[in-house]
């Protein structure tokens, strides 16, 4: 018996978010479902499943990360076998971790979202995103749940890509809502809708909100460690999968492109 970690890949539409809820079809009751169908009769418990962090209905992911035992002595094996069960979770990479390994623990995480550019001054939305880097009390920028909103972001990039902006926060943790609570604010003020005073007053404590950005605009991206090196996996059933839902996204782009 060993323990990994497991980079995780999803489309967020598809789950009511991360965390299992009863009813409800979620990324860990997923991966808790696949590794039942090829854990050889273990049960839920067995796998001693973790994970590096909720996200919400309709965020999606390229780097979410996920912890558990396995019996599989070949962990390439392992995330083929997950890849040929696993509905809308794609298993990307592992590495072997000790058994107090806790994927919450990790050393950054890095987000993306993507909004249209058209109407938007890229040099503003620099300049307002630069005020969210360093330390400080996001009370107005989060969904406060009872933990301390003093936090630090490490760096917020802009990048104008082909009539959208994106926008890359990198940080050891996120509150909660709080990448969809700044990035209205950044919005309004490269669309002139608001001043950067407005966004610095809100930052220091100022009632102020901007508003709730669609959950569909963010990826995590990636959760890194300090001491865990991950093996990447092209494996052929996660290939086949993917194959299939790039033929079904050319066909509906081809489709909205001729209406």
């Amino acid at each position: 018996m060993t323990r990994v970690a497991v980079k995780i890949a999803y489309l967020g539409d598809g789950f009511s978010g991360s965390q299992v809820q009863p009813g409800l079809r979620t990324v860990e009751g997923e991966v808790l479902r696949a590794l039942v169908r090829t854990g050889g009769g273990r049960s839920e418990e067995w796998f001693g499943l973790r994970m590096a962090g909720r996200t919400d209905a309709g965020v999606s992911a390229l780097g979410n990360v996920a912890s558990f035992e396995t019996a599989f002595d070949d962990p390439e094996a392992m995330l083929d076998a997950l890849n040929a069960v696993a509905d809308g979770v794609f298993f990307l990479a592992w590495a072997e971790v000790d058994d107090d390994f806790r994927p919450r623990h990790a050393r950054r995480r890095v987000y993306r979202y993507t909004v249209p550019s058209d109407g938007l001054d890229i040099g503003k939305a620099r300049e307002c995103a630069s005020l969210f880097e360093g330390e400080h009390d996001f009370v107005r920028f989060c969904r406060p749940d009872g933990k301390p909103t003093l936090s630090s972001i490490d760096s917020v990039t802009i990048a104008e890509n082909g009539g959208t902006m994106d926008i890359t926060f990198t940080a050891g943790r996120f509150l909660w809502n709080m990448i969809r609570r700044i990035v209205p604010a950044i919005a309004a003020a490269a669309s002139g809708k608001a001043d950067l005073n407005e966004v610095r007053s809100a930052l220091e404590g100022e009632d102020r909100t901007f508003g709730l950005a669609d959950a569909g605009g963010l990826v995590l991206l990636d959760v890194e460690y300090d001491d865990v090196t991950f093996t990447p996996r092209r494996s052929p059933t996660a290939e086949r999968r993917l194959a299939g839902l790039r033929l079904r996204n050319s066909l509906e782009r081809r489709f909205l492109e001729s209406l």
